[in-house]
């Protein structure tokens, strides 16, 4: 792996067992910087024939080496305890979709969990209203991301509803 200063995010975050959505958000960004994202859901190609084409061998002996860094960096990732349950695990695929199944949260209960917290946020007189718009925004945006199917009137009138009665007055008088 080249000298990436974003890898002090996952010496930093390691998983310990229940910070599964932290950590694979973290492993994606530190993986994206590497340009080695790919190897997380795609499976392991096949075995080549004795007659590949060398583009093709060449494919499949890179996706190997990315396979190995990436799976280095997802165990060194990890507190010890939870290594040694996925170092016999040779490709990353395989690794992502046991833990997810060990230990993502159902969506069901992860999208519950952030539309509760989007129409129960409230921002409290006398507070930043740019700081609240930013909390506000990154929930719609991981609604977004969970297919919540709430449209942008119920996004916008929900910020809206968040922000206190002086601050909405303002606004609906200056719009």
């Amino acid at each position: 792996m080249s000298k990436n200063p974003l890898t002090l995010i996952i010496d930093t975050n390691k998983f310990n067992g229940t910070n599964y959505t932290d950590w694979l958000r973290n492993v994606k960004i530190v993986l994206d910087f590497e340009n080695q994202g790919h190897v997380l859901d795609k499976p392991l190609p096949t075995a080549l024939p004795e007659r590949s084409s060398p583009e093709k061998r060449l494919t499949f002996e890179k996706w190997l080496e990315d396979n190995r860094k990436v799976r280095s960096i997802i165990l060194a990732s990890m507190t010890n305890e939870i290594q040694k349950q996925y170092d016999r695990l040779d490709d990353v695929p395989s690794i992502m979709l046991r833990m997810k199944e060990v230990y993502a949260a159902p969506d069901r209960d992860t999208r519950y969990a952030a539309i509760k917290a989007f129409f129960g946020t409230k921002m409290t007189e006398g507070s930043c209203v740019q700081s609240h718009g930013v909390k506000m925004l990154s929930l719609v945006e991981k609604l977004e991301d969970l297919k919540a199917g709430l449209n942008n009137d119920t996004y916008i009138n929900m910020i809206l509803q968040s922000l206190p009665s002086s601050t909405t007055r303002l606004l609906l008088t200056t719009t």
